[in-house]
């Protein structure tokens, strides 16, 4: 492939159409290379139609297992290093819509991450071994490091197991963290005793001091690995879903359906009156991760009977405060490799469309899913690579 190698050299990129005050990143990697190999990011101003390649051009990525957020108008690239520390990369947009290499500075891998305040808040959590998992706080504006801590999660599980946090959300001026409770043992870590129970630890920001576990016994986890699963919606009411995805030496063991239960803004308890059974509505799907859309509705990935929660997914959206359930049309399935929510797919400007990424056989497009309809409609062409991720920038 002839792209950059030097992530300090920007991408040819076209001017943004006239009019356009939007920049949205697209990670890709090169189609035809081996596992690993690292993402190139290419800019886009319009996800709706036109073609970009990662043939000469792009910036590429150093590491694979790239993840990305946006916040205070930067873009940040961390590392997973699977163990070893990573970098974390830090690129603003110029006048012309490029990428520009601000800082970079080493990290611990964390396998949470998410906005909160002005900062970038990560968790790195061990699945085995260390009884504590670490948070650090980066400060958005000064890309580094600015506060850091531990929870023991052993304790917080209190079961005899581990809490292993699935994500994390600002929710007013706590900190949401859901977790999973797992065994931690080789080899079957991610094993549970314990498949229809929901946990969300609530923490204080920017201490981290925690206050409470909020519970519940009406479904599973809440979220999944890398997977987040708490929506917040304006008026500051919390959704979260479970996959319903537990099992004990590889056998499925949960019994409650896949579902989101709510949180009513000013609370920190399930609200008992609410409980969205996604898996009935939908004929016998469970939900593998979400988009909020904004207006109570949320982009679903679910998964089947025959697939896993890392299998290949269908497209749905529904409605929270009505419970309503909507296949998308017009969309293949989305295959593993394709953007995810911890990813970004993105709402439109006008919050009336959401771009999500879909790789297929024949290639890769940025899709727009009309939100009122759940109509599907191809857009941009992303040639010479697999999309693993679609994030607005400005």
């Amino acid at each position: 492939m002839g792209a950059c190698s030097d992530d300090n050299n920007s991408q040819p990129t076209p001017d943004p159409e006239p009019g356009s005050t939007s920049r949205y990143v697209i990670a890709s990697t090169p189609v035809g290379s081996q596992q690993g190999v690292a993402d190139y990011l290419l800019t886009a101003s319009d996800l709706t139609q036109g073609t970009i390649s990662t043939v000469g051009q792009g910036i590429e990525q150093d590491g694979s297992y790239r993840y990305y957020v946006t916040h205070k108008g930067k873009f940040f690239s961390l590392l997973y290093g699977q163990g070893n520390p990573g970098a974390v990369t830090t690129y603003t947009v110029d006048d012309k819509g490029a990428l520009q290499k601000t800082s970079d500075f080493q990290a611990e891998t964390v396998q949470v991450f998410t906005t909160a305040k002005d900062d970038i808040l990560t968790i790195k959590v061990p699945r085995s071994g260390n009884e504590s998992a670490s948070w650090f706080r980066i400060n958005a504006d000064q890309s580094k490091i600015v506060g850091e801590g531990q929870v023991n999660i052993v304790k917080l599980a209190g079961n005899g197991e581990r809490a292993h946090f699935t994500w994390a959300t600002q929710v007013g001026d706590k900190i949401y963290a859901p977790y999973m409770s797992i065994k931690g043992v080789a080899p079957d870590a991610f094993g549970t005793a314990y498949p229809d129970s929901s946990w969300i630890a609530v923490f204080s920001y920017p201490s981290m001091a925690y206050e409470k576990t909020i519970k519940d016994n009406r479904t599973g986890f809440l979220g999944s690995y890398f997977n987040n699963g708490l929506a917040v919606d304006e008026t500051g009411d919390v959704y979260a879903f479970s996959p319903a995805s537990a099992s004990n030496s590889g056998t499925p063991t949960s019994t409650k359906p896949s579902a989101f239960l709510r949180i009513k803004a000013g609370t920190t308890e399930f609200d008992k009156s609410y409980f969205f059974n996604v898996q009935e509505k939908s004929g016998g799907y469970k939900i593998a991760n979400q988009t909020y859309l904004g207006s109570g509705k949320i982009l679903l990935y679910m998964y089947g009977t025959v697939n896993t929660a890392t299998g290949n997914k269908k497209l749905a959206i529904a409605d929270l405060s009505n419970q309503t359930f909507t296949w998308v049309t017009g969309a293949p399935n989305v295959i593993a490799s394709s953007s995810a929510s911890y990813n970004n797919n993105t709402v439109s400007e006008d919050k009336k469309s959401v771009y999500v990424g879909i790789n297929t056989e024949a290639g890769s497009w940025v899709y727009t899913i009309d939100i009122a309809s759940a109509v599907a409609k191809q857009g941009l062409k992303v040639e010479g690579g697999a999309i693993t991720a679609i994030v607005k920038v400005k």
